[in-house]
């Protein structure tokens, strides 16, 4: 595999050997192997990458380019991270974020977990990385509730952040059903109990089934605490589109029933996630920036 232009060792290696580059004021070093470990990486990537946007752009409508290599094995370095911005920028392939692969597990549903110091000490790095070849977002891909990273992530980024919170939005829904239709929420789980170990086979995930009650176990007024315990909040999360294709509609029609509920618990949510990037984006646009939600007296 080839990507145009680097039909040789020699065409690869141009654009960062033998000065190292400079990526905001961070110098970042490359050697023989470091960049032939990059491109093995993600050569390919780009490749596919570079493909798709002239797809897109052959197009003629609106589009809005991320790349995600966030669920590799091994995290992204600075180097690597280098290595894709200087070459989507080569090849013209402009995108509004990029996710890395960051040290740590960014499991489904629940708060970061691994030493929360030594993905502070990258976050820098990887945000000079993004406004020297970009400027683009660092993307969190499985973001939602990683409650103990927004504060760093959004000083390191001034902000310049991309947070997706959708599957834990599903979890605030079954917290309106656990409260009001225990029966449907019951079957919810069931269906996690059923689907778990092979709806699970595309996430990165630290749930024990064998750690999440079955539904008769569990009484009617327990039953919204299981969306506070991480093993379960895991086990509903991956296996939500089982329990939609079953329960979609169900769960639609309660929610309409129950709108007030599910939107204020919605908003509650919401307003968690975006406070702690309120202080960079006052320092952004130099404007007092207000989060806030009306407290209906639904509690989560």
């Amino acid at each position: 595999m080839s990507i145009e232009g680097e039909e040789d060792w020699a065409g690869l290696r141009a654009p960062f050997r033998p000065a190292p580059l400079d990526a905001d004021g961070v110098k970042i070093e490359f050697d023989e192997h470091s960049l032939a470990r990059a491109a093995a990486k993600y050569g390919a990537a780009l490749a596919h990458t570079a493909d798709l946007h002239t797809v897109l752009a052959g197009t003629g409508a609106p589009f809005e380019l991320e790349l995600s290599v966030d669920e590799t094995s091994y995290p992204t370095t600075l180097a690597e991270h280098a290595y894709l911005a200087v070459e989507l920028k080569r090849l013209g392939v402009p995108v509004v974020s990029l996710a890395p692969r960051f040290v740590g597990r960014f499991e489904k549903g629940v708060d970061f977990r691994g030493d929360l110091a030594a993905l502070v000490s990258t976050l820098a790095g990887h945000a000079a990385v993004a406004r020297a070849f970009g400027p683009y977002k660092l993307s969190l891909h499985s973001g939602s509730d990683k409650f103990s990273v927004y504060e760093p992530i959004a000083e390191a980024t001034n902000g310049l952040v991309h947070l997706k919170t959708a599957g834990t939005s599903y979890l605030e829904a079954l917290r309106v059903a656990a409260r009001v239709a225990p029966a449907l929420f019951r079957r919810a789980l069931e269906i996690g109990h059923q689907r778990f170990e092979v709806d699970r086979k595309s996430y990165l995930i630290g749930a024990s089934l064998e750690r999440v009650p079955l539904p008769a176990a569990v009484s009617d007024a327990d039953l919204p605490h299981l969306l506070d315990d991480d093993d379960a909040r895991q086990v509903l999360h991956v296996t939500f589109g089982s329990a939609l294709d079953a329960l979609g509609d169900e769960l639609k029609a309660l929610l309409a029933e129950h709108a007030e509920a599910h939107e204020d618990g919605l908003a509650r949510h919401f307003v968690r996630h975006l406070a702690p990037f309120v202080p960079s984006a006052q320092r952004a646009d130099g404007h007092t920036a207000t989060v806030r939600t009306v407290d209906s007296g639904v509690r989560p």
